[in-house]
């Protein structure tokens, strides 16, 4: 599985994004490939993703995408993204 964690430079945000997430995983025992992807290469990061993990303000840029968008809200919560993860992954 391929998760992508976007962000609007792809070097502060989305590396936050994407260890966090890598720590929830690990947690809920899920193995997945996560990375970390600036919004203007969210095409070709993404394109095999299951999962792109962003912001709100980044929603609209994503564009279409057959991955599933999930919003966080604070990088930072590690119960919402176990939660939002969770409920995306099934």
């Amino acid at each position: 599985m391929k998760i992508v964690a976007i962000c609007g430079a792809g070097i502060g945000s989305s590396a936050i994004l994407k260890v966090n997430a890598e720590r929830v995983l690990a947690r809920l025992g899920i193995e997945a490939d996560v990375t970390a992807a600036d919004i203007s290469s969210v095409r070709e990061a993404a394109a095999d993703a299951q999962v792109i993990l962003t912001s709100a303000e980044f929603v609209d840029a994503i564009g279409k995408t057959f991955a599933d968008v999930v919003v966080i809200n604070n990088y930072f919560d590690a119960s919402e993204l176990s939660r939002k993860l969770e409920e995306s992954l099934g």
